[in-house]
Protein backbone atom coordinates (compact mmCIF):
# COMPACT_ATOMS: atom_id res chain seq x y z
CA UNK A 1 0.00 0.00 0.00
CA UNK A 2 1.50 3.33 -1.02
CA UNK A 3 1.56 6.49 0.77
CA UNK A 4 -1.80 8.06 -1.16
CA UNK A 5 -3.24 4.52 -0.11
CA UNK A 6 -2.66 5.49 3.58
CA UNK A 7 -3.90 8.68 3.54
CA UNK A 8 -6.84 7.51 1.72
CA UNK A 9 -7.48 4.83 4.77
CA UNK A 10 -6.49 7.24 7.25
CA UNK A 11 -9.41 9.67 5.98
CA UNK A 12 -11.90 7.14 5.34
CA UNK A 13 -11.41 5.74 9.06
CA UNK A 14 -11.56 9.50 10.57
CA UNK A 15 -15.17 8.99 9.10
CA UNK A 16 -15.82 5.90 10.03
CA UNK A 17 -14.76 6.74 13.23
CA UNK A 18 -16.97 9.70 13.72
CA UNK A 19 -20.19 7.63 12.74
CA UNK A 20 -19.72 5.20 15.02
CA UNK A 21 -19.03 7.82 18.21
CA UNK A 22 -22.58 9.00 16.89
CA UNK A 23 -24.09 5.42 17.02
CA UNK A 24 -22.42 5.50 20.63
CA UNK A 25 -23.97 8.72 21.62
CA UNK A 26 -27.32 7.72 21.02
CA UNK A 27 -27.35 4.29 22.46
CA UNK A 28 -28.70 4.88 25.61
CA UNK A 29 -31.47 7.23 24.28
CA UNK A 30 -32.18 4.64 21.73
CA UNK A 31 -32.59 1.88 24.42
CA UNK A 32 -35.32 3.49 25.90
CA UNK A 33 -38.36 1.58 24.00
CA UNK A 34 -39.30 0.51 20.77
CA UNK A 35 -40.72 3.85 19.69
CA UNK A 36 -37.02 5.62 20.20
CA UNK A 37 -35.45 2.72 18.43
CA UNK A 38 -37.55 2.34 15.43
CA UNK A 39 -38.96 6.20 15.10
CA UNK A 40 -36.32 8.53 17.33
CA UNK A 41 -39.64 9.00 19.87
CA UNK A 42 -40.90 11.62 16.47
CA UNK A 43 -38.28 14.23 17.67
CA UNK A 44 -36.35 15.27 14.01
CA UNK A 45 -36.19 18.22 13.42
CA UNK A 46 -36.66 19.96 9.62
CA UNK A 47 -32.87 19.73 8.52
CA UNK A 48 -32.12 16.35 9.95
CA UNK A 49 -35.85 14.67 8.62
CA UNK A 50 -34.81 16.26 5.07
CA UNK A 51 -31.07 15.37 4.58
CA UNK A 52 -31.72 12.16 6.70
CA UNK A 53 -34.56 10.85 4.34
CA UNK A 54 -32.55 11.78 0.70
CA UNK A 55 -29.45 10.25 2.36
CA UNK A 56 -31.00 7.11 3.06
CA UNK A 57 -32.68 7.20 -0.35
CA UNK A 58 -29.84 7.41 -2.41
CA UNK A 59 -27.65 5.49 -0.97
CA UNK A 60 -24.31 3.92 -3.16
CA UNK A 61 -26.16 3.69 -6.52
CA UNK A 62 -25.92 7.69 -6.37
CA UNK A 63 -22.60 8.51 -6.31
CA UNK A 64 -21.36 4.65 -8.37
CA UNK A 65 -24.46 3.82 -10.12
CA UNK A 66 -26.28 6.99 -11.65
CA UNK A 67 -22.65 7.65 -13.04
CA UNK A 68 -21.78 5.18 -14.33
CA UNK A 69 -25.23 4.60 -16.15
CA UNK A 70 -24.26 7.91 -17.78
CA UNK A 71 -20.54 6.91 -18.37
CA UNK A 72 -21.58 3.79 -20.29
CA UNK A 73 -24.12 5.00 -22.36
CA UNK A 74 -24.78 8.42 -22.00
CA UNK A 75 -27.19 11.26 -20.97
CA UNK A 76 -30.64 9.88 -21.88
CA UNK A 77 -30.97 6.89 -19.74
CA UNK A 78 -29.34 8.77 -16.61
CA UNK A 79 -31.12 12.01 -17.05
CA UNK A 80 -34.14 10.78 -17.45
CA UNK A 81 -34.67 8.75 -14.26
CA UNK A 82 -32.91 11.76 -12.47
CA UNK A 83 -35.92 13.73 -13.73
CA UNK A 84 -38.23 10.85 -12.51
CA UNK A 85 -36.47 10.87 -9.30
CA UNK A 86 -36.66 14.54 -8.79
CA UNK A 87 -40.31 15.17 -9.71
CA UNK A 88 -41.00 11.88 -7.47
CA UNK A 89 -39.27 13.66 -4.31
CA UNK A 90 -41.06 16.89 -4.62
CA UNK A 91 -44.67 15.76 -5.22
CA UNK A 92 -43.96 12.89 -2.32
CA UNK A 93 -42.97 15.84 0.46
CA UNK A 94 -45.87 18.13 -1.19
CA UNK A 95 -48.79 15.48 -0.92
CA UNK A 96 -48.07 12.75 1.41
CA UNK A 97 -45.66 14.18 4.29
CA UNK A 98 -47.96 16.28 6.07
CA UNK A 99 -51.11 14.02 5.35
CA UNK A 100 -48.85 10.94 7.06
CA UNK A 101 -47.39 12.54 9.97
CA UNK A 102 -50.94 13.17 11.28
CA UNK A 103 -52.57 9.85 10.47
CA UNK A 104 -49.81 7.45 12.12
CA UNK A 105 -50.62 9.55 15.39
CA UNK A 106 -54.30 9.22 14.53
CA UNK A 107 -53.97 5.28 13.54
CA UNK A 108 -53.00 4.29 17.65
CA UNK A 109 -49.85 6.40 17.29
CA UNK A 110 -48.22 3.40 14.30
CA UNK A 111 -44.40 3.57 14.43
CA UNK A 112 -43.99 1.41 11.15
CA UNK A 113 -45.03 1.39 7.88
CA UNK A 114 -46.54 -2.18 8.51
CA UNK A 115 -48.52 -0.92 11.31
CA UNK A 116 -49.47 2.07 10.15
CA UNK A 117 -51.63 0.11 7.79
CA UNK A 118 -52.82 -2.35 9.76
CA UNK A 119 -54.13 0.44 12.52
CA UNK A 120 -55.18 2.63 9.52
CA UNK A 121 -57.97 -0.44 8.93
CA UNK A 122 -58.60 -1.94 12.57
CA UNK A 123 -57.52 -4.90 11.74
CA UNK A 124 -57.70 -7.46 14.75
CA UNK A 125 -56.49 -10.28 12.17
CA UNK A 126 -53.23 -8.80 11.24
CA UNK A 127 -53.45 -10.29 7.75
CA UNK A 128 -52.32 -6.76 6.20
CA UNK A 129 -49.38 -6.25 8.91
CA UNK A 130 -48.47 -9.45 7.85
CA UNK A 131 -48.33 -9.18 3.93
CA UNK A 132 -46.55 -5.68 4.63
CA UNK A 133 -43.56 -7.20 6.95
CA UNK A 134 -42.94 -10.22 4.35
CA UNK A 135 -42.48 -7.76 1.45
CA UNK A 136 -40.47 -5.62 3.35
CA UNK A 137 -37.93 -8.13 4.51
CA UNK A 138 -37.60 -9.36 0.79
CA UNK A 139 -37.06 -6.26 -0.83
CA UNK A 140 -34.83 -4.33 1.67
CA UNK A 141 -32.63 -7.74 1.72
CA UNK A 142 -32.45 -7.16 -2.01
CA UNK A 143 -31.36 -3.29 -1.27
CA UNK A 144 -29.03 -4.03 1.30
CA UNK A 145 -27.22 -6.73 -1.03
CA UNK A 146 -26.65 -3.44 -3.32
CA UNK A 147 -25.07 -1.39 -0.37
CA UNK A 148 -23.20 -4.44 0.39
CA UNK A 149 -21.95 -4.47 -3.34
CA UNK A 150 -21.11 -1.41 -3.64
CA UNK A 151 -19.29 -1.46 -0.19
CA UNK A 152 -16.63 -4.53 -2.34
CA UNK A 153 -16.85 -2.50 -5.27
CA UNK A 154 -15.12 0.58 -3.33
CA UNK A 155 -12.08 -1.24 -1.18
CA UNK A 156 -11.56 -3.52 -3.88
CA UNK A 157 -10.65 -0.63 -6.64
CA UNK A 158 -9.34 1.51 -3.76
CA UNK A 159 -6.96 -0.66 -2.46
CA UNK A 160 -6.20 -3.82 -4.71
CA UNK A 161 -7.96 -6.50 -2.39
CA UNK A 162 -10.33 -9.13 -2.92
CA UNK A 163 -14.00 -7.29 -3.38
CA UNK A 164 -15.66 -10.45 -1.09
CA UNK A 165 -13.33 -9.97 1.91
CA UNK A 166 -14.00 -5.95 1.72
CA UNK A 167 -18.13 -6.50 1.08
CA UNK A 168 -17.88 -8.66 4.14
CA UNK A 169 -16.22 -5.82 6.12
CA UNK A 170 -18.38 -2.90 5.14
CA UNK A 171 -21.46 -6.10 6.37
CA UNK A 172 -19.95 -5.54 9.74
CA UNK A 173 -19.20 -2.92 9.81
CA UNK A 174 -22.88 -1.62 8.76
CA UNK A 175 -24.41 -4.13 11.19
CA UNK A 176 -22.13 -3.12 14.29
CA UNK A 177 -23.13 1.03 14.12
CA UNK A 178 -27.18 -0.04 13.54
CA UNK A 179 -27.03 -2.39 16.63
CA UNK A 180 -25.68 0.34 18.53
CA UNK A 181 -28.29 3.75 18.03
CA UNK A 182 -31.18 2.60 16.30
CA UNK A 183 -33.35 5.43 13.85
CA UNK A 184 -31.80 8.15 15.92
CA UNK A 185 -28.13 6.95 15.33
CA UNK A 186 -29.09 6.71 11.79
CA UNK A 187 -30.69 9.73 10.96
CA UNK A 188 -28.24 11.91 12.84
CA UNK A 189 -25.15 10.05 10.77
CA UNK A 190 -27.50 10.33 7.74
CA UNK A 191 -27.84 13.91 7.91
CA UNK A 192 -24.11 13.55 7.85
CA UNK A 193 -23.67 11.65 5.44
CA UNK A 194 -26.02 13.84 3.22
CA UNK A 195 -23.56 16.74 3.84
CA UNK A 196 -20.87 14.94 2.53
CA UNK A 197 -21.75 13.02 -0.17
CA UNK A 198 -22.77 16.48 -1.88
CA UNK A 199 -19.30 17.85 -0.99
CA UNK A 200 -18.05 14.87 -2.96
CA UNK A 201 -20.09 15.04 -5.90
CA UNK A 202 -18.99 18.86 -6.63
CA UNK A 203 -15.46 18.69 -5.68
CA UNK A 204 -15.03 15.96 -8.26
CA UNK A 205 -17.09 17.40 -10.70
CA UNK A 206 -14.82 21.08 -10.22
CA UNK A 207 -11.72 18.88 -10.47
CA UNK A 208 -12.56 16.77 -13.53
CA UNK A 209 -13.46 19.52 -15.82
CA UNK A 210 -10.02 21.24 -14.66
CA UNK A 211 -8.76 18.16 -15.73
CA UNK A 212 -10.84 17.73 -18.80
CA UNK A 213 -10.12 21.41 -19.98
CA UNK A 214 -13.21 22.81 -18.65
CA UNK A 215 -17.13 22.78 -19.34
CA UNK A 216 -17.02 23.08 -23.33
CA UNK A 217 -14.10 20.34 -23.59
CA UNK A 218 -16.13 17.71 -21.81
CA UNK A 219 -19.12 18.67 -23.66
CA UNK A 220 -17.51 18.80 -27.38
CA UNK A 221 -15.96 15.12 -26.13
CA UNK A 222 -19.48 13.78 -25.97
CA UNK A 223 -20.76 15.28 -29.20
CA UNK A 224 -18.45 13.17 -30.83
CA UNK A 225 -19.92 9.60 -29.36
CA UNK A 226 -23.12 8.81 -31.32
CA UNK A 227 -26.23 9.43 -29.30
CA UNK A 228 -24.35 10.34 -26.04
CA UNK A 229 -25.58 13.32 -25.50
CA UNK A 230 -29.08 13.11 -26.99
CA UNK A 231 -32.34 13.08 -24.67
CA UNK A 232 -34.32 11.05 -26.94
CA UNK A 233 -31.45 8.99 -28.37
CA UNK A 234 -28.54 6.34 -26.50
CA UNK A 235 -24.89 5.67 -26.48
CA UNK A 236 -24.26 1.77 -27.68
CA UNK A 237 -20.94 0.27 -26.91
CA UNK A 238 -19.34 -1.97 -29.43
CA UNK A 239 -19.11 -5.13 -27.00
CA UNK A 240 -17.02 -7.80 -27.72
CA UNK A 241 -16.49 -11.15 -25.24
CA UNK A 242 -17.81 -9.20 -22.55
CA UNK A 243 -16.13 -5.98 -22.86
CA UNK A 244 -16.21 -2.90 -24.95
CA UNK A 245 -14.16 -2.64 -27.80
CA UNK A 246 -10.97 -0.49 -27.83
CA UNK A 247 -9.12 0.61 -31.13
CA UNK A 248 -6.34 2.95 -31.65
CA UNK A 249 -7.03 3.76 -28.15
CA UNK A 250 -10.70 5.14 -27.92
CA UNK A 251 -13.98 3.24 -27.21
CA UNK A 252 -15.45 2.49 -30.29
CA UNK A 253 -19.55 2.67 -30.43
CA UNK A 254 -21.82 2.13 -33.00
CA UNK A 255 -24.73 4.33 -34.41
CA UNK A 256 -26.65 5.87 -31.79
CA UNK A 257 -29.91 4.32 -31.23
CA UNK A 258 -33.50 5.86 -30.20
CA UNK A 259 -34.35 6.19 -26.57
CA UNK A 260 -38.06 5.52 -27.10
CA UNK A 261 -41.53 6.50 -25.68
CA UNK A 262 -41.25 3.52 -23.36
CA UNK A 263 -37.69 3.82 -22.58
CA UNK A 264 -38.76 7.58 -20.91
CA UNK A 265 -41.95 6.13 -19.23
CA UNK A 266 -40.02 3.47 -17.97
CA UNK A 267 -37.05 6.33 -16.41
CA UNK A 268 -39.86 8.94 -15.21
CA UNK A 269 -41.39 5.66 -13.89
CA UNK A 270 -38.62 5.76 -10.83
CA UNK A 271 -40.59 8.70 -9.23
CA UNK A 272 -43.57 6.49 -8.35
CA UNK A 273 -41.21 4.39 -6.03
CA UNK A 274 -41.38 7.36 -3.63
CA UNK A 275 -44.32 6.89 -2.71
CA UNK A 276 -43.80 3.26 -1.38
CA UNK A 277 -40.30 3.83 -0.10
CA UNK A 278 -39.98 3.05 4.28
CA UNK A 279 -37.39 4.83 4.53
CA UNK A 280 -38.36 8.06 3.59
CA UNK A 281 -42.36 7.74 4.92
CA UNK A 282 -40.44 7.05 8.44
CA UNK A 283 -39.25 10.14 8.29
CA UNK A 284 -42.15 11.90 7.48
CA UNK A 285 -43.76 10.32 10.84
CA UNK A 286 -40.95 11.18 12.94
CA UNK A 287 -40.90 14.73 12.39
CA UNK A 288 -41.35 16.80 15.20
CA UNK A 289 -43.98 19.25 14.42
CA UNK A 290 -46.12 18.77 11.26
CA UNK A 291 -45.70 22.57 10.25
CA UNK A 292 -42.37 21.85 9.84
CA UNK A 293 -42.30 19.47 7.14
CA UNK A 294 -42.99 22.35 4.42
CA UNK A 295 -39.44 23.69 4.98
CA UNK A 296 -37.85 19.50 4.80
CA UNK A 297 -39.45 19.61 1.24
CA UNK A 298 -37.54 22.53 0.28
CA UNK A 299 -34.44 21.43 1.68
CA UNK A 300 -35.03 17.63 0.22
CA UNK A 301 -36.00 19.00 -3.09
CA UNK A 302 -33.16 21.05 -3.34
CA UNK A 303 -30.68 18.53 -2.29
CA UNK A 304 -32.04 15.88 -4.56
CA UNK A 305 -31.64 18.16 -7.64
CA UNK A 306 -28.16 19.33 -7.04
CA UNK A 307 -26.88 15.54 -6.04
CA UNK A 308 -28.51 14.22 -9.16
CA UNK A 309 -27.65 16.26 -12.23
CA UNK A 310 -23.86 16.63 -10.41
CA UNK A 311 -24.17 12.77 -10.44
CA UNK A 312 -25.57 12.31 -14.28
CA UNK A 313 -22.65 15.22 -15.29
CA UNK A 314 -20.16 13.01 -13.60
CA UNK A 315 -20.46 10.32 -15.75
CA UNK A 316 -19.84 12.51 -18.60
CA UNK A 317 -17.21 13.99 -17.73
CA UNK A 318 -15.37 10.56 -16.61
CA UNK A 319 -16.09 9.51 -20.36
CA UNK A 320 -14.23 12.48 -21.17
CA UNK A 321 -11.02 11.96 -18.95
CA UNK A 322 -10.76 7.83 -18.96
CA UNK A 323 -12.73 6.65 -22.13
CA UNK A 324 -11.12 3.24 -22.03
CA UNK A 325 -10.63 2.64 -18.25
CA UNK A 326 -13.66 0.58 -17.79
CA UNK A 327 -14.90 -1.27 -20.28
CA UNK A 328 -17.86 -3.07 -19.02
CA UNK A 329 -20.95 -1.89 -17.48
CA UNK A 330 -20.31 -3.32 -14.06
CA UNK A 331 -16.94 -1.38 -14.15
CA UNK A 332 -18.38 1.89 -15.07
CA UNK A 333 -20.15 2.15 -11.89
CA UNK A 334 -16.16 2.81 -10.65
CA UNK A 335 -15.95 6.30 -12.30
CA UNK A 336 -16.02 8.27 -9.75
CA UNK A 337 -13.85 6.02 -7.37
CA UNK A 338 -10.94 6.36 -10.48
CA UNK A 339 -11.71 10.27 -10.97
CA UNK A 340 -10.99 10.79 -6.89
CA UNK A 341 -7.82 8.80 -6.71
CA UNK A 342 -6.65 10.46 -10.25
CA UNK A 343 -7.48 13.65 -9.65
CA UNK A 344 -7.13 14.83 -6.08
CA UNK A 345 -4.66 14.85 -3.11
CA UNK A 346 -4.56 11.86 -1.48
CA UNK A 347 -6.64 13.10 1.94
CA UNK A 348 -9.56 15.15 -0.43
CA UNK A 349 -9.29 11.74 -2.24
CA UNK A 350 -10.15 10.26 1.32
CA UNK A 351 -12.75 12.45 1.64
CA UNK A 352 -14.78 11.47 -1.28
CA UNK A 353 -14.51 7.72 -0.59
CA UNK A 354 -16.05 8.84 2.46
CA UNK A 355 -18.71 9.98 0.72
CA UNK A 356 -19.23 6.62 -0.93
CA UNK A 357 -19.14 4.71 2.07
CA UNK A 358 -21.68 7.13 3.24
CA UNK A 359 -23.87 7.14 0.73
CA UNK A 360 -23.90 3.13 1.19
CA UNK A 361 -23.94 3.27 5.09
CA UNK A 362 -27.19 5.87 5.28
CA UNK A 363 -29.35 3.04 3.04
CA UNK A 364 -28.05 -0.25 4.74
CA UNK A 365 -28.55 1.13 8.00
CA UNK A 366 -32.03 2.09 7.07
CA UNK A 367 -33.06 -0.75 5.20
CA UNK A 368 -31.69 -3.40 8.20
CA UNK A 369 -33.66 -1.52 10.48
CA UNK A 370 -37.15 -0.86 9.17
CA UNK A 371 -36.46 -4.93 7.60
CA UNK A 372 -35.70 -5.94 11.61
CA UNK A 373 -38.35 -3.84 12.90
CA UNK A 374 -41.13 -5.41 10.18
CA UNK A 375 -40.31 -8.85 12.37
CA UNK A 376 -39.50 -7.85 15.12
CA UNK A 377 -42.23 -5.44 16.09
CA UNK A 378 -44.92 -5.95 13.60
CA UNK A 379 -44.60 -9.92 13.52
CA UNK A 380 -43.55 -11.57 16.45
CA UNK A 381 -45.08 -8.65 18.51
CA UNK A 382 -48.14 -8.09 16.56
CA UNK A 383 -48.69 -11.44 16.03
CA UNK A 384 -46.83 -14.12 17.89
CA UNK A 385 -46.42 -13.01 21.35
CA UNK A 386 -48.50 -9.98 21.78
CA UNK A 387 -47.62 -9.78 25.32
CA UNK A 388 -43.89 -8.86 24.50
CA UNK A 389 -41.74 -6.69 26.38
CA UNK A 390 -39.55 -3.87 24.87
CA UNK A 391 -36.67 -5.97 25.93
CA UNK A 392 -37.56 -9.30 23.96
CA UNK A 393 -38.67 -7.15 21.04
CA UNK A 394 -35.08 -5.69 21.12
CA UNK A 395 -33.40 -8.78 21.31
CA UNK A 396 -35.15 -10.22 18.44
CA UNK A 397 -34.36 -7.28 16.10
CA UNK A 398 -30.93 -7.79 16.50
CA UNK A 399 -31.36 -11.42 15.73
CA UNK A 400 -33.10 -10.40 12.54
CA UNK A 401 -30.34 -7.86 11.46
CA UNK A 402 -27.51 -10.59 11.48
CA UNK A 403 -30.10 -12.91 10.00
CA UNK A 404 -31.11 -10.34 6.99
CA UNK A 405 -27.32 -9.20 6.69
CA UNK A 406 -26.16 -12.64 6.21
CA UNK A 407 -28.52 -13.19 3.55
CA UNK A 408 -27.76 -9.90 1.88
CA UNK A 409 -23.98 -11.10 1.89
CA UNK A 410 -25.03 -14.06 0.12
CA UNK A 411 -26.77 -12.39 -2.35
CA UNK A 412 -24.12 -9.68 -2.86
CA UNK A 413 -21.45 -12.23 -3.59
CA UNK A 414 -21.08 -11.59 -7.27
CA UNK A 415 -18.36 -8.95 -8.03
CA UNK A 416 -20.14 -8.72 -11.51
CA UNK A 417 -23.57 -7.38 -9.68
CA UNK A 418 -24.34 -3.96 -11.37
CA UNK A 419 -25.58 -1.61 -8.28
CA UNK A 420 -27.92 0.34 -10.71
CA UNK A 421 -29.82 -3.34 -11.52
CA UNK A 422 -30.39 -4.21 -8.42
CA UNK A 423 -31.95 -1.01 -6.90
CA UNK A 424 -34.13 -0.84 -9.57
CA UNK A 425 -35.87 -4.11 -8.73
CA UNK A 426 -35.89 -3.81 -4.88
CA UNK A 427 -37.29 0.31 -5.74
CA UNK A 428 -40.12 -1.30 -7.94
CA UNK A 429 -41.07 -3.84 -5.20
CA UNK A 430 -41.69 -1.15 -2.71
CA UNK A 431 -43.30 1.27 -4.94
CA UNK A 432 -45.91 -1.25 -6.62
CA UNK A 433 -46.49 -2.30 -3.40
CA UNK A 434 -46.75 0.38 -0.72
CA UNK A 435 -47.16 3.17 -3.17
CA UNK A 436 -50.52 2.66 -4.46
CA UNK A 437 -51.86 1.63 -0.81
CA UNK A 438 -50.32 4.84 0.57
CA UNK A 439 -51.91 6.76 -1.64
CA UNK A 440 -55.09 5.72 -1.62
CA UNK A 441 -54.97 5.23 2.38
CA UNK A 442 -54.60 8.86 2.76
CA UNK A 443 -56.82 10.18 0.18
CA UNK A 444 -59.93 7.49 -1.07
CA UNK A 445 -62.43 7.52 1.93
CA UNK A 446 -63.73 4.39 0.51
CA UNK A 447 -60.85 2.27 0.61
CA UNK A 448 -61.32 -0.85 2.80
CA UNK A 449 -58.82 -3.45 4.11
CA UNK A 450 -60.09 -5.79 1.74
CA UNK A 451 -58.82 -3.41 -0.96
CA UNK A 452 -55.93 -2.72 0.49
CA UNK A 453 -54.31 -6.42 0.86
CA UNK A 454 -55.48 -6.91 -2.93
CA UNK A 455 -53.43 -3.72 -3.71
CA UNK A 456 -50.53 -5.15 -1.70
CA UNK A 457 -50.33 -8.36 -3.48
CA UNK A 458 -51.15 -8.00 -6.30
CA UNK A 459 -48.06 -4.94 -6.43
CA UNK A 460 -45.34 -7.02 -5.10
CA UNK A 461 -46.23 -10.19 -7.17
CA UNK A 462 -46.72 -8.43 -10.58
CA UNK A 463 -43.05 -6.59 -9.66
CA UNK A 464 -41.35 -10.15 -9.52
CA UNK A 465 -43.98 -11.59 -12.44
CA UNK A 466 -42.86 -8.60 -15.18
CA UNK A 467 -39.57 -8.55 -14.31
CA UNK A 468 -39.12 -12.22 -14.82
CA UNK A 469 -41.47 -13.51 -17.24
CA UNK A 470 -42.56 -10.70 -19.26
CA UNK A 471 -39.73 -8.35 -19.80
CA UNK A 472 -37.30 -10.49 -21.78
CA UNK A 473 -40.04 -10.57 -24.27
CA UNK A 474 -38.95 -7.17 -25.61
CA UNK A 475 -40.48 -3.70 -26.97
CA UNK A 476 -43.46 -2.73 -25.24
CA UNK A 477 -42.94 -5.56 -22.93
CA UNK A 478 -39.71 -4.30 -21.74
CA UNK A 479 -41.08 -1.25 -19.99
CA UNK A 480 -39.92 -0.99 -16.43
CA UNK A 481 -41.74 -3.30 -14.04
CA UNK A 482 -42.66 -0.49 -11.46
CA UNK A 483 -45.53 1.26 -13.68
CA UNK A 484 -47.13 -1.65 -14.94
CA UNK A 485 -47.07 -3.71 -11.34
CA UNK A 486 -48.23 -0.21 -9.93
CA UNK A 487 -51.04 0.42 -12.21
CA UNK A 488 -52.02 -3.42 -11.36
CA UNK A 489 -52.23 -2.55 -7.88
CA UNK A 490 -54.12 0.57 -7.93
CA UNK A 491 -56.96 -1.14 -10.11
CA UNK A 492 -57.40 -4.36 -7.36
CA UNK A 493 -57.45 -1.34 -4.79
CA UNK A 494 -60.42 0.48 -6.74
CA UNK A 495 -62.21 -2.60 -7.47
CA UNK A 496 -61.95 -4.93 -4.92
CA UNK A 497 -62.64 -1.69 -2.49
CA UNK A 498 -66.20 -1.42 -4.59
CA UNK A 499 -67.08 -4.97 -4.98
CA UNK A 500 -66.96 -5.42 -0.69
CA UNK A 501 -68.39 -3.78 1.89
CA UNK A 502 -67.29 -0.16 2.77
CA UNK A 503 -65.24 0.62 5.64
CA UNK A 504 -67.06 1.24 9.03
CA UNK A 505 -68.31 4.51 10.39
CA UNK A 506 -65.05 4.28 12.58
CA UNK A 507 -62.59 4.20 10.36
CA UNK A 508 -64.44 6.46 7.79
CA UNK A 509 -64.67 9.17 10.46
CA UNK A 510 -61.01 8.88 11.32
CA UNK A 511 -59.91 9.74 7.93
CA UNK A 512 -62.20 12.88 7.77
CA UNK A 513 -60.62 13.83 11.15
CA UNK A 514 -57.34 13.43 9.70
CA UNK A 515 -58.38 15.34 6.58
CA UNK A 516 -60.07 17.79 8.49
CA UNK A 517 -57.23 18.05 10.98
CA UNK A 518 -59.05 17.28 13.45
CA UNK A 519 -58.20 15.34 16.84
CA UNK A 520 -54.72 14.18 15.79
CA UNK A 521 -52.53 15.27 17.69
CA UNK A 522 -49.80 13.20 19.82
CA UNK A 523 -51.12 13.42 23.41
CA UNK A 524 -54.66 12.50 21.89
CA UNK A 525 -53.94 9.40 19.67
Amino acid sequence: MNADSVQILIAMIVYMIIVLGIGVYFTRRAQTNTENYFLGGRTLGPWVTAMSAEASDMSGWLLMGLPGVAYWCGVADAAWTAIGLALGTYINWLIVAKRLRRYSIKANNSITLPEFFSNRFHEKSKVILSIAAVFILIFFTVYAASCLVTCGKLFSTLFGTSYVAMMILGAIFVLLYTLLGGFLAESASDFLQAIVMIVALILIIVAGSNAAGGFGAVIDNAKNIPGFLDFFGIATPVVENGAQVVTNGAPVFGEGASYSVISIASALAWGLGYFGMPQVLLRFMAINSEKKLTMSRRIATVWVVISLAAAVFIGIIGRALFPTALLTSASAENILIIMATSLLPALLAGLVMAGILAATMSSSDSYLLIAASALAKNIYQGIFKKDASDKQVMVVSRITLLLITVIAMLIAIDEQSVIFQIVSFAWAGFGATFGPLMLFSLFWKRINRQGAIAGMISGGVMVFVWKLLINPLGGIWGIYCLLPAFLISCIFIVVVSLLTAPPSEQIVREFEDVRDKKNCSLEEA
